[in-house]
Parts: C-alpha cells; sequence; structure tokens
C-alpha cells in the first residue's frame, strides 16, 4: 500500500476498507441512477485528496512538497493510489472534473493572473459546458472524464491557511510588527502556519494572493508586504514609510543572523587555538587567536550597527503610536463636538435644570394642597394603647407558660435523677445492725418509693436521705 492510500486509510473514515471497492469502481454511471452515492463518492475522494495535499502526502516532481496545490502533470497520482486488489479508481478524473466545475480547485496560472476575486464571480458558477471549453482552450483537461493535467489549486486548503494566519497574527497590533519584506515576509511564516510542515515557495506565492486579493487580510506591491489591521481602510496602500520599516526590519535580521554566525565562530577558533597550543603547535595557535580577533571586532561592529537600528525601530514604533494617538484624539474631539452641539452648552443645559427645578416645586406645592384640603384621617389614641397593653400581656402570657414548662421539666429531670439513685440502692447487700454480744443482726434497706409530684415538692429532703442512705452502704462495705 502507497503512502497517499495508507494516510487515506489511516485518516479518513470516507476511506476504511469497506468503502474502497465502491471508491475505486467506475461509479460515474450513478450520476444519473444513483445521484446520492454519485454525489458521496465524489465528496469522499474530494476531501481525501485536498487533506493528504495538505499534508504533503500527494506524490510531486517538486524537491519539496507543495501544501496548497495539487500537481497532476503525470499518472504519478494514479500509480500512488494502484493497489493489487482494487487497481487504479476508474472514476477519479470525473472527481477531478467536477472539482474544476465547482470552483473547488482552479489551474495554478489563472489563479495567480485573476485581477478579481474569485469570490466576485466564483469559478463554479460557470456552466460546465463553459469550463470545460475554457481548460481545453489552455490545454487543461480533455473530452470525457480524462484526468486533467496541470498544477492546481485546491482553495479548501487555502482557507485552512487563511484562518491559521490570521490566528497566528492576531497580535500584532503595531505598525512596525506588521510590515515586512517579502523575503523576511516568508522567513517569518514559512514554519508557523501548518503544523510540523513548511510552506514552499509556490505556497507563498498562492497564499499571499489569496490573502491580499481575496481576503483583505494581506497588502503587498510585490516587494513590501502588510498585514491590515481592523481598522484600516479597504483602499490601504504600502507607502513610503512602509518599505523604510520592511527594509529596517530585515536589515535588523541579517545583521542578528551575523551575530550568530560571528558567535560561532568565535567558539571555534577558541577551541581551534587551545587545540593548538595543547600540540604547542604556535603557529597554528597565534592564527586562530589572530583570526578570533578579527571575528570579534566583526562581532562588536556589527553589535554597534544593530544597536543603533533598534534604537531607529523604537523610534519609529513610537512615532507611529504618536500618529495612532493624534488621529484617534482628532476623532474624539469630532465626537465631543458634535455632542457638545446636542446638549447646546452650558447655558441651556442651566435653562434646563431651572424649569426642572420649578416643575419640582410645583409638584410639591400641589402635594402640600392635596395633603391639606384632603379627608383627616382620624386615630383613636385609647385603642391605640389598648391594643399595645392587650399585645403585651398576650407577650408575657407566652413568657410565663414557657417558663413553667421549663421549670416542670427541670423538676422532671431531678425527680428522675433521685429515682435512679434509689434503685441503685436497692442492688446493695443488707447493712448490719449491731444487736447482743455474740448475736449480728441484719436490717434491710426498706426502698423508698415517691410519687413524682412528691418528688418535685420534697427534692432537697430527697437529696438529704440519699446522702444518708450512700454513708450506710459505705459502712457496710
Amino acid at each position: 500500500m502507497s503512502d497517499l492510500l495508507n494516510y487515506l486509510v489511516q485518516n479518513d473514515e470516507n476511506f476504511r476498507r469497506a468503502r474502497l471497492p465502491a471508491l475505486y469502481s467506475d461509479f460515474r454511471p450513478q450520476r444519473t441512477l444513483n445521484p446520492d452515492g454519485f454525489a458521496a463518492n465524489v465528496a469522499a475522494w474530494k476531501r481525501g485528496l485536498a487533506s493528504a495535499t495538505l499534508t504533503g502526502h500527494v506524490p510531486s516532481k517538486a524537491t519539496t512538497r507543495n501544501h496548497l496545490t495539487l500537481d497532476l502533470d503525470s499518472d504519478s497520482l494514479l500509480r500512488s493510489l494502484e493497489t493489487k486488489q482494487f487497481g487504479r479508481p476508474l472514476a477519479l478524473g470525473t472527481v477531478l472534473q467536477d472539482a474544476l466545475a465547482h470552483g473547488e480547485m482552479m489551474p495554478l496560472q489563472q489563479f495567480l493572473k485573476a485581477k478579481e476575486s474569485i469570490y466576485h464571480r466564483s469559478w463554479g458558477s460557470l456552466p460546465w459546458a463553459v469550463v470545460s471549453w475554457g481548460l481545453r482552450q489552455v490545454g487543461i483537461g480533455g473530452p470525457g472524464d480524462n484526468l486533467p493535467k496541470g498544477r492546481f489549486v485546491v482553495l479548501q486548503n487555502l482557507e485552512v491557511v487563511s484562518k491559521a494566519f490570521s490566528e497566528a497574527t492576531a497580535d500584532r497590533s503595531s505598525p512596525f510588527e506588521r510590515t515586512f519584506s517579502k523575503a523576511h515576509f516568508q522567513r517569518t511564516f514559512a514554519e508557523g502556519i501548518l503544523e510540523n510542515r513548511k510552506l514552499s515557495e509556490s505556497d507563498f506565492e498562492v497564499m499571499v494572493k489569496f490573502l491580499s486579493r481575496d481576503k483583505n487580510v494581506l497588502v503587498t506591491d510585490g516587494n513590501t508586504i502588510k498585514i491590515r489591521s481592523s481598522s484600516q481602510a479597504e483602499d490601504v496602500s504600502i507607502t513610503e514609510e512602509d518599505s523604510a520599516i520592511a527594509s529596517l526590519k530585515e536589515l535588523m535580521e541579517d545583521l542578528t543572523r551575523q551575530t550568530e554566525v560571528l558567535n560561532r565562530r568565535i567558539d571555534e577558533l577558541n577551541i581551534a587555538a587551545q587545540d593548538a597550543v595543547r600540540r604547542k603547535n604556535k603557529i597554528a595557535a597565534m592564527a586562530a587567536l589572530k583570526s578570533k580577533k578579527l571575528a570579534e571586532t566583526n562581532l562588536s561592529r556589527r553589535h554597534t550597527t544593530l544597536s543603533q537600528l533598534e534604537d531607529v525601530a523604537a523610534k519609529i514604533e513610537q512615532a507611529a503610536d504618536n500618529v495612532q494617538l493624534v488621529k484617534v484624539m482628532q476623532s474624539s474631539t469630532v465626537a465631543l463636538r458634535s455632542l457638545n452641539a446636542q446638549v447646546g452648552g452650558a447655558d441651556k443645559v442651566d435653562t434646563v435644570l431651572d424649569n426642572l427645578r420649578e416643575q419640582m416645586g410645583e409638584v410639591d406645592e400641589v402635594g402640600n394642597i392635596i395633603a391639606e384640603t384632603g379627608p383627616a384621617a382620624t386615630v383613636d389614641e385609647s385603642e391605640v394603647d389598648d391594643e399595645f397593653e392587650a399585645m403585651l400581656a398576650e407577650e408575657r402570657k407566652k413568657e410565663e407558660e414557657a417558663e413553667r414548662i421549663k421549670r416542670e421539666a427541670q423538676q422532671e429531670k431531678e425527680a428522675e435523677e433521685t429515682r435512679r439513685k434509689l434503685a441503685e440502692l436497692e442492688k446493695l447487700a443488707p447493712v448490719p445492725v449491731p444487736g447482743q454480744e455474740g448475736e449480728k443482726e441484719t436490717r434491710p434497706i426498706t426502698p423508698v418509693t415517691a410519687t413524682t409530684d412528691e418528688l418535685g415538692e420534697m427534692h432537697i429532703e430527697n437529696d438529704a436521705a440519699a446522702t444518708e442512705t450512700e454513708k450506710i452502704a459505705q459502712m457496710a462495705e
């Protein structure tokens, strides 16, 4: 199984093994016999090829894989999909022709040369007869459903890259951060848009054209590229300031790269000099040290120049921020002037407030008159006092009842405690009583019982009796 087919089987549910016989069959008759089945097979191939192209699994003659264009200059695509069990996909030409007819793919040169946005008049809005005739005029396609030849832009992949680019540059707010030379732009975003994939030069050309012409995300004059901000007007163009900023940033990047090279060169020469000293090779050591000194001198000059350029860049960025600040202040001034004109000035506000106070005063006067002339509400103070005293009496009654319940509960608790102690005494052995000489007499303890009311009234005497009984029990022991 080829790398392309293996990728499709592993990553696309439409290419599960149970579906392969249908996808590899000649399903062209289903266009009329089974339109839903035909559309499902065509959509599966379109999505699968677009995904495989974006991830770099489609074969190409180019040394670097293209992620936004599909190369159909030879039968390499069919060979990469060929299997011993199913052979080659018989209706793949139909799938690609359908993608061209519906504007999901476009010939590369036609895409790059188009002056208007591809969304202004969709490629897929033309009748298929007109599209096929136009493709044949430029040498693409042929009679029937043959596999088209050439390089084609996959618009689905362009949409993916456009979204990823917008997310990657969302935090670039200042003009200095959003302006690049063409080479600097490519080096900056070559590996930062698609995860673990590097865009080729052809991909960058297609992406810049799409983002500038069709998405209005970029502005370019061929040498300088600027990322639009959300507040910029549609007719924004590259200015001399933008070109200067782009050249300055590219020069700073070159100097930074040179300093990195010189740092590595100095480290290598230092190691070479130490090695020559260990080998007692004075000539080699002196030559290495001399080269090291020259490299250090060049490094110092590069750092000085780079520091100056960074200072200039900071000033440019500050000036750009000042421009934006002044624009905001101007617009704020216009807004305040308009609002103050609507208010009418301080004199009008004073007049309005005076009128408001006057009207509020009239409302108060009317209210006072109505209160004086209206029926007087008489209240019998004695009835109020009686009702208050009744409420107090009711409250005292509730408190006394609560206190009585609390006292009875306490008495019941004390009586229960007394009964428990008497029960414990009944379980003790009889207490010996002194009698005649040589005789011993025992007298059992008579149980003491009492009612709850008696215990509640005589709890003090019960406590004394209990204490005496405890002393007797101790003597018996």
